[in-house]
């Protein structure tokens, strides 16, 4: 499975952006899928995941009720929309992937995507 994400950008406090993970591979709708954040200086953290069918997702307490995330199996892609941005989700945003399919194995995963940068200015 090869990950691309893309969508970050710079914005302000209180706007949104949507990140897109798009997925190659055959097997890309047998997965559940997560996104991952790193700020500066800090230590890579889980933000939010979705279930190989979409049925169940999870969430970080940090970003519940402000980040959805969704996946579209057509187009092999995942999505992570962002409502509310606030300067502490300044960070470098990956979406991965775990060799399951199950949401509870998405905070352990096997294959990363490259990051984007998303940058919130107050």
């Amino acid at each position: 499975v090869q990950l691309q994400a893309s969508g970050g950008g710079l914005v302000q406090a209180g706007g949104s952006l949507r990140l897109s993970c798009a997925a190659s591979g055959r097997t890309f709708s047998s997965y559940a899928m997560g996104w991952f954040r790193q700020a500066p200086g800090k230590e890579r953290e889980f933000v939010a995941a979705i279930s190989w069918s979409g049925g169940s997702t999870d969430y970080a307490d940090s970003v519940k009720g402000r980040f959805t995330i969704s996946r579209d199996k057509a187009k092999n892609t995942v999505y992570l929309q962002m409502n509310s941005l606030k300067p502490e989700d300044t960070a470098v945003y990956y979406c991965a992937a775990p060799q399951s399919r199950y949401i509870a194995y998405a905070r352990e995963p096997a294959y990363w995507g490259q990051g984007t940068q998303v940058t919130v200015s107050s």
